[in-house]
């Protein structure tokens, strides 16, 4: 089959998932719309232009669509499709960065359109697939103090500067929240988070490493996929752990054991993820909705006694 051939039965079979589109009208409004409207034509263009061959039905999370492909090599790889943002825009350097050494390879890269070409991984395994939770922590941690030993290359977000947007905007965040209980946990977020924010860090932080992001692989046991990287202190690294497959029980054990794991100082790195809950509740007040519980108790949980 011609690579034209491939190319105009994409246009027309591309399986654009409801959830992704909702996702792009939610958050990004009319631009997403035309991400949604543009991406056949788009797939169809790198398809022809890197030379790619669809091997399977598409896969989607939040903002990406992704194609299996393979190339004319033969090699079996993913075409990432994404509306470039703050958040994604650093994908590829942070990837070029960790090279495969812990993380998903990136095989090409289009700066104009934030397209992509990974190394396929087995997307049948991801690591929330692991019964033992606490197993998957560590898998967590040990990725974590492996990928934080990189220092963050030039051109990221900062953590510095969120800290500082963070604590700027709580006041009026602050005025917004009615509970009483939640505003002053939100007001101790804050005050933990100016403990340290002038000395927010420089190691390359993937931000976003739950077990949705962690994929089995044939040349590593697990590798992480979908960064949004900054620069910063890896204490801001652990709240996904503790969120995602929430257990109140276990949040104490979780963090000991991730603190543990990377070698960092206790009381920073539970100021660091109190400013994740900070990050989260102004996101919340911002779009009107009232802070999440678990997320308040998480907080609760990590300075009690």
């Amino acid at each position: 089959m011609s690579r034209f051939t491939h190319a105009t039965i994409v246009r027309f079979v591309i399986d654009i998932p409801g959830e992704l589109a909702q996702a792009q009208e939610t958050y990004n409004g009319a631009a997403g719309r035309a991400f949604i409207a543009a991406l056949p034509d788009l797939a169809a263009d790198f398809l022809d232009r890197w030379r790619l061959t669809p091997d399977g039905p598409s896969m989607n999370g939040v903002s990406a669509l992704a194609l299996p492909v393979v190339r004319t090599d033969g090699l079996r790889a993913v075409l990432k499709l994404q509306l470039p943002d703050e958040e994604t825009e650093g994908e590829p350097v942070a990837l070029r960065t960790w090279n495969g050494d812990g993380a998903v390879r990136l095989l090409d890269h289009d700066p104009a359109t934030g397209t992509m070409l990974l190394e396929r991984l087995d997307e049948s395994r991801p690591l929330a697939g692991l019964a033992d939770t606490r197993e998957a922590v560590l898998v967590i941690a040990r990725l974590l103090a492996h990928l934080t030993t990189f220092p963050a290359p030039p051109g990221l977000r900062r953590l510095g500067d969120i800290a500082e947007a963070m604590l700027e905007q709580t006041p009026w965040a602050l005025h917004r929240i009615p509970d009483p209980e939640a505003r002053r946990t939100v007001a101790d977020c804050a005050a933990a988070v100016r403990e340290v924010a002038t000395e927010p860090g420089d190691r390359l932080l993937h931000w976003d490493l739950h077990d949705e992001n962690v994929l089995a692989a044939d040349r590593a046991d697990w590798l992480a996929i979908d960064p949004k990287p900054l620069a910063g202190d890896p204490g801001f690294e652990l709240w996904p752990a503790l969120d995602n497959r929430y257990d109140p029980a276990e949040v104490r054990w979780r963090f000991d054991a991730m603190t543990d794991t990377l070698g960092l100082d206790r009381a920073r790195a539970r100021a660091w993820t109190l400013g994740r809950l900070l990050q989260n509740a102004l996101w919340d007040v911002e779009d009107g909705r009232p802070i999440k519980p678990r997320q308040l108790e998480i907080a609760h949980l990590l300075t009690a006694g």
